[in-house]
C-alpha cells in the first residue's frame, strides 16, 4: 500500500479540514505531519461546527485511527482545549487519537518569544499567528528542543527550566515587559500555570513511534491519507519567503513528518479555493481592495479560524496555482467555495505575470521587492449567477461553471474530482 496525501494548493485556509473529513471514511488512518496550532481546520456537519487546530479531522469517523505525526509541534494547553470541546460534544478521542513521541512541544516561553520577535518588527511584521511556531521550530532545528516523549523522563523539569532560562535571557535583550503579552486570556505566568496543568492531558494519551507504526500499517495493507496543514505558498522553502510559516507543507513534507518513504507516497490530492485568500503580510498579485474583494469576504466568511483576521481577497492566480501542483505531484485537483461567487457577473483568473514589462508564468523570487513593477494579466470569464443549493452531481453544474472548471483542468493539466459548494460535509460535489 501507498499514503495518499492531501495538502492546499495556496496561502493556507483553502479548506483542507471538511475534505479530510469527507474522505476519512475510504481510510483506515488519517495522520497529520507538519505545523501546529497554527492551523485551523473547520468541520460542519448536521448542524455542529468544530475547528480542529492540533487533531487531525478524521476524528469524527469513530473507526479511523488519527495519528498526530512527528513533523507536528504541540502546545498542550491549546490541545487540552480542542479535546475538552470534543468530548463536550461526545467525542472521545482517547479511542482513536495516537500522538508521536518525536513531536517537539511549544513551550510557554516559546509563545512568548514569537510576540517578542513579531512586536520588535515594526511595520515589517510577518503576520505571525503568535501561537510559538517560529521559536519551537528553531529550537528543533538548534538540537535544543523539547519532545514529546521526553514529558515522561525523570529531569523533564530540570530540562523545562534550562530551556525557558535559555529564552527569557534572549527575551531580556528586547527591554519589554512580558506582563503586556496575554496568550489566551492569561497573561504569562498565569499561562505558563495552565499549560502545565494541560501537560497532564497529553501524559494521557497514547503515545507511539509513529514512522514504525504507520509503515507497519501500509505493510499490512491498511489505507492512510496525510493531513497537511497551512499550504504550498507558505512553506519554508518555496512559499512567499519571509512571509511563511516554519515547516515543509509540501508533499516533500511527508516523508520528514511522517517517516516515510518517497516511494511509499500515492495520490496527491491538492486543495483550492475557486478564488484566492491570505492572512497576514506577503505578497498578493490577485488582491482585490474593491467591492468584490469585500463580497468574496463576506459571503465566503473568510476570517481566520486560528486568529479571526479577515483574509485578504482576490482572483484565482493559475501561475501561483500551476507552482503549487508542480512542487506537490499532485494528482488530483479539489475546488473549494465555487459557491462564493455564485453572484459575481465576471470572474477574473491571473493568466501569467508581467514583471517590469516581461511577461512570465513563473513565480518570482522575491514578490514583495519595492520597486518590482508586478502586475497579473487576466482572463476574464462569464458568470454563472446562480444557487447551487440543489445540485448533486457534476452533469448539473451550470454551464458556466463548468466552463470554469474545464479552463483550470485544461491549464493545469490535472482533473478536478471534487467541486465544494458549501461548508458543510453535505455539500461537496464528487466526480
Amino acid at each position: 500500500m501507498k499514503i495518499d496525501v492531501l495538502l492546499g494548493l495556496q496561502w493556507g485556509d483553502e479548506g483542507k479540514g471538511k475534505i479530510v473529513d469527507v474522505l476519512t471514511p475510504k481510510y483506515d488512518i488519517i495522520a497529520r505531519f507538519q505545523g501546529g496550532p497554527n492551523a485551523g481546520h473547520t468541520i460542519e456537519f448536521e448542524g455542529k461546527k468544530f475547528v480542529l487546530h492540533t487533531i487531525p479531522s478524521g476524528i469524527f469517523i469513530p473507526k479511523s485511527i488519527n495519528v498526530i505525526g512527528n513533523g507536528v509541534i504541540i502546545d498542550p494547553f491549546i490541545l487540552r482545549k480542542e479535546i475538552t470541546k470534543l468530548n463536550e460534544a461526545g467525542i472521545d478521542v482517547s479511542k482513536n487519537l495516537l500522538v508521536s513521541r518525536k513531536a517537539h512541544i511549544i513551550l510557554p516561553s516559546h509563545r512568548l518569544l514569537d510576540a517578542v520577535y513579531e512586536q520588535s518588527k515594526g511595520k515589517d511584521k510577518i503576520g505571525s499567528t503568535l501561537k510559538g511556531i517560529g521559536p519551537t521550530y528553531t529550537d528543533k532545528v538548534s538540537r535544543s528542543g523539547i519532545r514529546v516523549g521526553d514529558i515522561d523522563a525523570s529531569d523533564f523539569e530540570q530540562r523545562y527550566q534550562k530551556a525557558r532560562l535559555r529564552h527569557m535571557k534572549i527575551i531580556e535583550r528586547f527591554d519589554t515587559d512580558i506582563n503586556e503579552f496575554v496568550f489566551d486570556g492569561h497573561k504569562y505566568e498565569e499561562y505558563e500555570k495552565q499549560w502545565f496543568d494541560a501537560l497532564e492531558t497529553l501524559k494521557g494519551l497514547k503515545k507511539i513511534n509513529s514512522e514504525y507504526f504507520l509503515n507497519k500499517a501500509l505493510n499490512e495493507g491498511k489505507k492512510i491519507l496525510a493531513e497537511g496543514a497551512q499550504g504550498t505558498l507558505l512553506d519554508i522553502d518555496f512559499g512567499s519567503y519571509p512571509f511563511v510559516t516554519s515547516s515543509n507543507t509540501t508533499t516533500a513534507g511527508v516523508c520528514n513528518g511522517l517517516g516515510i518513504a518517497p516511494s511509499k507516497v500515492g495520490k496527491v490530492f491538492g486543495i483550492f479555493k475557486a478564488y484566492c485568500t491570505r492572512v497576514g503580510s506577503g505578497p498578493f498579485p490577485t488582491e482585490l481592495f474593491d467591492k468584490d474583494g469585500k463580497e468574496m469576504r463576506d459571503v465566503g466568511r473568510e476570517y481566520g479560524a486560528t486568529t479571526g483576521r479577515p483574509r485578504r481577497c482576490g482572483w484565482l492566480d493559475l501561475p501561483a496555482l500551476k507552482y503549487a501542483i508542480m512542487l506537490n505531484g499532485v494528482t488530483e485537483l479539489i475546488m473549494m467555495k465555487a459557491d462564493v461567487l455564485n453572484m459575481f457577473e465576471e470572474i477574473k483568473v491571473a493568466q501569467k505575470y508581467k514583471i517590469d514589462g516581461v511577461e512570465t508564468e513563473e513565480m518570482p523570487f522575491d514578490g514583495s521587492a519595492s520597486g518590482l513593477e508586478f502586475n497579473p494579466d487576466f482572463k476574464s470569464f462569464e458568470g454563472w449567477q446562480q444557487d447551487l443549493d440543489k445540485i448533486n452531481t457534476f452533469d448539473n453544474l451550470p454551464a458556466k461553471l463548468s466552463e470554469y472548471v474545464k479552463y483550470i483542468e485544461k491549464e493545469t493539466g490535472v482533473p478536478i474530482s471534487i467541486v465544494s459548494i458549501g461548508p458543510d460535509r453535505s455539500e461537496t460535489i464528487l466526480k
